[in-house]
């Protein structure tokens, strides 16, 4: 397939109806939700079609080598090295129902979850909307990169912590934790008796040099206390399918979580969600191979447009997912970094503010697109810079 193949025009785009092209108004260019502009794997498509060609629109039966399970460990085993156990695999239809849903299970109002911010908006949520009170452990701009704060980490801990919630590749950041330092976040966490909950949602999109490490194949006893959440909806361009897994790293803390989930909570997972998502576990490398050819470009091109037209911005390219953290604090953008580009460059990217600590002045750019539309999206920023009354 020619990277070539993979891309769709801006009208193609918004002939869809999905929200990254429609939340805004037709003159604004949308590089903000985690969506990619490209077509989907042709593997996943003919899932797809068998069903919808069938009509086989009943209660799923999906057995052996066709279950979610079966699909999540061989997808594990070949990637990373890693064969979990299928038995401890709960299929759910959104990480942030997986999210919320462990932090009722293992945690009480009152009680301390700790995050890394700036950090996904829905972990910040789950946190306020559960009446669970915020343990911030931002990260550390070390001048060459954003780095975890261990020390902070563990003078913050107290007898109510609970939780530590770890996202890994990092949302907005990129940074992809190194074996090193995931340690010792486990190593804490079995040492304060808490429970790890790890998105691992952009696993599969790692640039080449870095290496992603699943939480939990860190140790037995790290594992014993790690849920691992994951889905193949952004590394195979498949969010509204919603299909996605809670892994346990123990029989007993799966236990421990039906003893407050009932399954039923979580109700059950479309067919064509499960179909999807065993298709591109299984077949979709070549797919994915081509579309990380375009990031790789795309971020290069993010970096160099950077420093050679806004050095102002400061920016390290993401070592993994495709997404790109500004912080625009140098040019003192009014009344935002979102607004002012929102508004002047007509292109819509994520508010650096919902991102929590250290975010207010930064902007989170989606390079997953053609080369051809990024290049429109920064020449639009960068000419309402300089275009500055």
């Amino acid at each position: 397939m020619a990277t070539q193949a993979l891309e769709l025009s801006i009208e193609a785009l918004r002939k869809r109806r999905g929200t990254k092209w429609h939340r805004y108004p037709d003159d604004v260019l949308g590089a903000w939700v985690a969506d990619m502009d490209f077509t989907v794997a042709e593997p996943v498509e003919a899932a797809i079609r068998r069903v919808v060609d069938a009509g086989d629109y009943g209660y799923g039966a999906r057995l052996g080598e066709e279950s979610l399970a079966a699909a999540f460990q061989f997808r594990m085993d070949s990637h990373f090295g890693w064969t979990p156990e299928t038995d401890q695999v709960q299929a759910v239809s959104d990480l942030i129902q997986a999210l919320f849903a462990a932090i009722h299970a293992f945690s009480e109002p009152g009680d301390g979850i700790i995050l890394q911010s700036p950090i996904y908006p829905p972990f910040l949520a789950a946190i306020d909307q559960t009446g669970r009170r915020l343990d911030d452990n931002p990260l550390i701009d070390s001048g060459s990169g954003f780095v975890l704060d261990m020390d902070g980490l563990r003078a913050q801990i107290d007898d109510r912590t609970r939780l530590l919630l770890v996202c890994n590749p990092h949302n907005p950041t990129g940074r992809v934790f190194t074996r090193e330092e995931l340690t010792a976040l486990g190593q804490l966490a079995v040492e304060r008796d808490l429970v790890v909950i790890c998105d691992e949602i952009h696993a599969d999109l790692v640039y080449p040099g870095q290496s992603f490490v699943p939480f939990a194949t860190l140790s037995r006893e790290i594992a014993d206390r790690t849920i691992t959440i994951t889905s193949a909806t952004k590394g195979f361009n498949i969010p509204g399918l919603k299909c996605g897994v809670m892994y346990f790293g123990s029989a007993d803390l799966k236990r421990r979580f039906h003893q407050v989930i009932p399954e039923r909570l979580l109700g059950q997972v479309n067919v064509l969600g499960v179909d999807a998502t065993v298709a591109a576990w299984r077949e979709g490398q070549p797919w994915l191979d081509q579309v990380m050819t375009r990031h790789v470009a795309n971020r290069q091109r993010v970096a160099e447009f950077i420093e050679e037209e806004l050095p102002e911005v400061r920016h390290y390219s993401p070592e993994g997912t495709f997404l790109a953290w500004m912080d625009c604090r140098e040019l003192q953008l009014q009344p935002s970094a979102y607004k002012f580009f929102l508004d002047r460059a007509k292109v819509g990217l994520n508010d650096g503010a919902d991102f929590g600590t250290n975010g207010e002045t930064c902007v989170r750019l989606n390079f997953g697109t053609s080369s051809a539309i990024l290049d429109q999206i920064l020449e639009r920023m960068v000419s309402a810079v300089r275009g500055r009354s």
